[in-house]
């Protein structure tokens, strides 16, 4: 099925989540502009934006999310409140393998300016709910560190489950790190 033809924009209450679009440099920029310092280990820090023009995020962003999109490889949502239009962060759904599996993992990140607000809980929430009723996938699965407490919290307050504890399993801060494993299947 091709990505037109497949719902990627979804409201909650608060909040919008679609593909990023070129009009959304300004919000893109604004919102990593104003990012406090990182607050603790998992919190990326500013990133310098000295090189990002429109083009770079037209090419870099914009066109590459959508051709993971029209590969079935990976789907990333831009969260937007509705009440100004800020972008308060993003989250992605990478396929890991379809057939018969339908398997699919999440990521996701909330601007620390905008944290303690319950963003990033409804956005995965509602990114959840485009996986399943949406994109078809059946099992979606966290892969968090394990001391990650704020992202622990967050999908056990969703429902995830806590499966296992994948060892050695991602490559990070130089060297193989541990991973929580926490999943949800459709309905």
């Amino acid at each position: 099925m091709k990505t037109e033809e497949i719902k990627l924009q979804s409201e909650t209450g608060r909040l919008v989540l679609r593909p990023l679009q070129n009009q959304d440099y300004e919000r893109w920029l604004e919102g990593c502009r104003n990012r406090f310092p990182s607050q603790y280990k998992y919190d990326d820090d500013k990133i310098d934006l000295s090189g990002w023009t429109q083009q770079k995020f037209n090419d870099d962003v914009v066109s590459k999310f959508q051709e993971y999109a029209d590969q079935d490889e990976a789907y990333v949502f831009g969260v937007f409140r509705r009440s100004d239009q800020k972008q308060v962060g993003k989250v992605e759904l990478e396929t890991i393998m379809r057939n018969e599996f339908q398997w699919g993992l999440l990521g996701y990140t909330i601007h620390n300016q905008f944290w303690r607000n319950g963003y990033g809980k409804e956005a995965v929430k509602e990114t959840l709910n485009i996986a399943f009723k949406n994109l078809q996938f059946h099992r979606i699965e966290a892969h968090i560190n394990v001391d990650n407490e704020p992202s622990i919290k967050l999908v056990e307050s969703i429902g995830m489950e806590f499966e296992c504890i994948r060892k050695g399993f991602i490559f990070e801060f130089n060297e193989w790190t541990d991973n929580l494993v926490y999943y949800m299947n459709s309905k």
